[in-house]
């Protein structure tokens, strides 16, 4: 009886013996892949840290200071777009430019993250700008009454933020550069963004030709659109141009966003290899603090992000080729500094990646500051006034969207 139940209960420890290396050779592959995937993704992290240029902002003649409210810490960014032609930018793109800032937008985030909103700074604006230090140890003296896109062309991005702070006593936490290359990557990464064009483009200055109609562009469709402003828009020049570059950013907000991006792997790190490869940055940006930023803005939600334009009037030395900031702009600055969300009077105009209307053609075309941005009257009288709004800005109308 006792040999019958030891030889009952052998099988059985050997069966439990067996069952226990096998979970535990399990164990061992499982936490074995494990390491190599969290190893690999480490790697990966670091490749695209690589990818990111480094510049230091300038503080040789101090700046504004760290602003704290109640809620912690809110967060400045100004994002540039540079219109070099050096190398590879150069390729499919007409005319010749030092490297200058064509694009220059100061992205505010709340302290709260409740809400966010861009403001647009025209390229074509008289500004005085301060005196910068360049790459080489050497300053480039302060300029009185001169294009605000100029500073870039100066002393890089260094001084378009110590030009940004000065101007509006903001300080910039963090900047972001990204040139045409990666412009088009980035687009093409998306499998493309889809816009309106009201006519068709002709622009013989910038070498731009669009067709009419509403259609996905990539490459260097998408940076022509984002770049004309000799054709369409001409009423409203810069300004205009600042408009649809607003509506493209939103619609390509929107996409990366999208579950179509961020559930497709391959989509995914297309996006990121093209941006952070064409990205010039502040020396604290890394990826992880761009996915922060990115988590911040999509726990935000699309529909609490605004983008508008600084307020402007036509500069009276050379009202029909330059800018400048109206007193309103100090309004919109005070607002910045004191971490307060946008008041409708320059809300009404934003254009938001969260609207219900289609990305390529906005709830509004005026630019924010002009002397319609305010639409008053009834409901039929309010839309042809945005309709003729969005004409003077180069977009679609509602009757031709």
């Amino acid at each position: 009886m006792g040999s019958e139940q030891v030889s009952e209960e052998e099988p059985r420890h050997r069966v439990t013996s067996r069952a226990r290396r096998i979970l535990k050779r399990v164990a061992i592959g499982t936490l074995a892949v494990v390491m190599v995937l969290s190893l690999a993704g480490v790697l990966y992290i670091r490749h695209l840290n690589g990818n990111i240029n480094h510049a230091e902002i300038d503080d040789s003649d101090g700046r504004p200071p760290v602003v704290l409210v109640s809620d912690g810490k809110p967060l400045n960014v100004l994002v540039m777009g540079s219109d070099t032609r050096e190398g590879a930018n150069g390729v499919g793109i007409g005319g010749e430019t030092p490297g200058l800032s064509d694009t220059t937008m100061l992205l505010h985030i709340s302290a709260n993250r409740k809400f966010a909103y861009g403001v647009s700074l025209p390229r074509d604006a008289i500004v005085d700008r301060p005196r910068c230090k360049k790459d080489d140890g050497t300053f480039a003296p302060a300029a009185p009454a001169t294009m605000f896109n100029a500073a870039y062309a100066v002393a890089g991005p260094s001084c378009t933020v110590k030009t940004v702070e000065k101007l509006t006593n903001i300080r910039i936490d963090h900047f972001l550069v990204v040139d045409f290359v990666g412009f088009r990557s980035m687009v093409n990464a998306l499998d493309g963004v889809k816009i309106c064009v009201p006519t068709a483009v002709n622009d013989e200055v910038g070498h731009i030709s669009l067709p009419a109609g509403t259609y996905n562009v990539t490459g260097q469709q998408a940076l022509d659109y984002v770049r004309v402003r000799h054709d369409i828009g001409a009423p409203t020049g810069d300004v205009g141009r600042m408009k649809r570059q607003q509506v493209f950013v939103s619609a390509m907000i929107k996409k990366v966003v999208s579950a179509g991006t961020l559930a497709n792997p391959l989509r995914l790190t297309k996006f990121l290899e093209a941006a952070t490869e064409s990205l010039t940055a502040d020396e604290n940006v890394d990826v992880k603090m761009l996915a922060n930023i990115g988590g911040q803005l999509k726990g935000i939600g699309l529909n609490k992000i605004s983008f508008i334009t600084v307020p402007v009037e036509a500069y009276p030395l050379n009202p029909n080729v330059s800018l400048q900031w109206t007193s309103e702009a100090n309004d919109l600055w005070d607002l910045i500094r004191q971490d307060k969300k946008l008041p409708a009077r320059f809300n009404s105009k934003a254009v938001s990646p969260g609207t219900e209307d289609d990305p390529s053609s906005p709830e509004s075309g005026t630019p924010s500051g002009s002397p319609s941005s305010t639409p008053t009257g009834n409901t039929e009288q309010v839309q042809e006034q945005k309709d003729a709004d969005a004409r003077a800005a180069g977009l679609c109308t509602s009757e031709n969207r």
